[in-house]
């Protein structure tokens, strides 16, 4: 099935309307988009090595995680910050930034500060290591934006406000609550439901609760263009 053009419908997929099959076949994007993000991660350190020209932070680069490289971004933006804001702003877990902080702390990418009435309270920023690093990541990150902007030129305008309807209501939308009105009404009065086979649905979002922060947003992007668009 072309997704931008005529619908073919294949023998797993009888006595199914369109909308079945387009639904059935997002579902099985899934996984192909998973492997696509974890490729681009990457894709994304190849292009910060290439760039970069100090050896030390070559090295870090090479045998540094992703979430690493979120935490040395939020501490960049917000510095001096606390872990709990760096958790709260970022989405990254608490347990996550305390042990992600105290290696960077070793590493000398980071360094730490008190509050002069506070002493328990720690505050980190970066190093001028760190702050080389954050550049080359934002630099990185604008690189990427000017790729999307440009895979998001081929939409038109009443595609791209179908897509970030279609996202603002996904955000408020409930995947483990969804029933419906009626649903709920039905539930109310005592009727029985018809069974729901929601094994699929599930599966969608115990992958999407792998994703962190940054390849959610990547996910945003990827659907919102790929798969809310009007089909012709």
């Amino acid at each position: 099935m072309n997704l931008r053009g005529d619908l073919t419908v294949t023998h797993s997929f009888e006595n199914l309307t369109n909308k079945d099959i387009l639904i059935k076949k997002l579902i099985e994007m899934i996984p192909q988009l998973q492997k696509r993000f974890q490729s681009e991660d990457d894709e994304e350190k190849e292009w910060l090595i290439q760039n970069c020209s100090n050896p030390l932070i070559i090295d870090f680069l090479q045998d540094s995680t992703v979430m690493m490289l979120h935490v040395i971004d939020a501490i960049g933006q917000l510095e001096p910050v606390n872990g709990t804001t760096i958790s709260k702003q970022f989405g990254i877990p608490k347990g996550s930034v305390s042990k992600i902080t105290r290696k960077l702390v070793q590493q000398e990418i980071i360094r730490t500060e008190f509050l002069p009435d506070n002493k328990k309270e720690v505050l980190f920023l970066t190093t001028p290591l760190g702050k080389e690093i954050f550049d080359l990541h934002s630099a990185l990150h604008k690189q990427m934006n000017k790729g999307i902007n440009r895979f998001l030129q081929r939409y038109n305008t009443d595609e791209l406000l179908f897509i970030i309807q279609a996202f603002e209501d996904t955000l408020e939308a409930s995947w483990v609550h969804s029933e419906s009105v009626a649903e709920k009404e039905l539930l109310t009065a005592g009727a029985p439901l018809e069974p729901v086979e929601d094994d699929e649905m599930s599966q969608i979002v115990d992958m999407l609760n792998q994703l962190d922060t940054r390849n959610l947003k990547k996910a945003k992007v990827v659907l919102q263009a790929v798969f809310f668009t009007p089909f012709a």
